[in-house]
């Protein structure tokens, strides 16, 4: 009976020890021969197969960054949780539709409805009900879909709006948890305000689009460093206390993404229009400001010294890539976007997968120190490189890029897509 404990016990040691060993394994031989790309066709090819191939087996994001016994975590359920997908999966969809937008593809689009089918019924409502409003990203990117008829899906939508109305706080913006209800975050800047803007303009409902609007307004009044214009991680609402640090790198992005998608959702003319194009000229000398001569933002912006991020400069590229269409920041901004560009070409696994993003943040002020892959950078870098492509035709012909578009759907057909 000692020698069959003895030797369970040896068993399960042995199993604990071989996960550890294989995650590490893993990880280091994804890194071999990184940043092989040069050109930014073949780059976008391999980031946007690897793209079509996450939609649906979207790869496990760490809450932990434990690297030995992890089978513990995985034991006391705190390896992953579901929520955090409902953001990386909407960065592959915002992705894709931007790859879509010039191209068909009917083996993405094929990947894009077995999705749509896993998590929505015939009748547009959602197979699992959404609990929190994370959820408002993934809505903005299932209405940014040429592929798909909004109005299908208007069930869903409203049901998003009414998760949102929920977490509606005392000073009237939209609190980040229930449980959280005193603190804003900067995350919530980009979970809600595309989604609202567009939603608001799609269906009529003119408070949608004003509660997205004082949502930035707020956090600009309360949650930034005043001279700098730098967002913190958020703010208690009832002290206007900052809490967790100004200059979180993803903060930025959160911040990033939700302005800029938000003003590029609104008509020309629009009465906000005005008042959100004064806060991206803004924020661009900031992001600017914060960038690394090598082209990419650290996971702290304003210490140079700490690791690069590439789920900071991904976001980052995309908000400045949308600001160079004002007039007087093209050139800055272009300047900027092709260093990040350049910086993320670098950190491409030989897979297409980019590397080197800041794990999932555990807490406010308490950050990730584990760096690797991440769904929500690989969604951004395909909508960035497909952003990119009306100058990328100009300087490689119209040739190049029908090549690209059938290199794509060629490997995508024969499933040779990153693991």
């Amino acid at each position: 009976m000692l020698i069959w404990i003895a030797g369970l016990l040896i068993i399960a040691m042995l199993s604990v020890v071989a996960i550890d060993i294989g995650l590490v394994s893993r990880e280091w031989f994804g890194r071999i021969r990184i940043g092989r790309f040069h050109q930014t066709l073949e780059w976008n090819e391999a980031i946007t197969v690897a793209g079509i191939k996450w939609l649906n087996h979207t790869p496990t994001i760490k809450l932990t960054d434990q690297s030995r016994l992890v089978v513990i975590d995985m034991l006391r359920g705190n390896y992953k949780r579901n929520a955090i997908q409902h953001w990386q999966e909407a960065a592959l969809l915002l992705g894709l539709s931007e790859y879509l937008r010039y191209n068909d593809n009917p083996s993405m689009v094929n990947e894009i409805q077995k999705y749509m089918q896993k998590h929505f019924h015939t009748n547009g409502a959602w197979k699992q009900k959404p609990q929190f409003i994370d959820v408002g990203i993934l809505a903005f990117s299932l209405m940014k879909l040429p592929v798909i008829e909004e109005s299908r899906y208007k069930p869903a939508l409203d049901e998003v709006w009414s998760l949102i109305q929920s977490h509606i706080g005392k000073d009237g913006t939209v609190a980040y948890r229930k449980h959280m209800e005193h603190y804003r975050y900067v995350d919530t800047i980009g979970f809600i305000c595309p989604f609202l803007i567009r939603y608001g303009l799609r269906f009529g409902k003119k408070e949608c689009v004003a509660l997205a609007v004082k949502q930035l307004e707020q956090y600009e009044k309360f949650g930034m460093l005043e001279k700098l214009y730098l967002p913190g991680h958020a703010y208690h609402i009832d002290t206007g206390a900052p809490a967790g640090l100004y200059g979180w790198g993803r903060g930025l992005g959160w911040y990033a993404i939700g302005l800029i998608d938000s003003w590029m959702e609104l008509p020309d003319h629009h009465e906000y229009k005005h008042t959100l194009e004064t806060m991206v000229r803004k924020f661009s000398k900031t992001v600017i400001q914060y960038q690394h001569p090598s082209g990419y933002w650290t996971w702290s912006v304003s210490r140079y010294e700490s690791r690069a991020d590439s789920s900071t400069t991904a976001t980052l590229a995309w908000f400045l890539e949308q600001a160079s269409n004002i007039p007087e920041l093209h050139k800055v901004c272009r300047e900027g976007v092709q260093k990040a560009k350049d910086y993320l070409l670098k950190v491409t696994r030989r897979n297409g997968a980019v590397d080197f993003s800041q794990g999932d943040t555990k807490d406010l002020g308490v950050y990730s120190m584990h760096f690797s892959i991440l769904p929500f950078t690989q969604g951004f870098a395909i909508r960035l490189a497909n952003a990119n492509r009306k100058h990328e035709v100009s300087r490689n012909g119209k040739e190049d890029v029908e090549l690209h578009s059938g290199k794509i759907q060629e490997v995508a057909v024969r499933g040779k897509v990153a693991r």
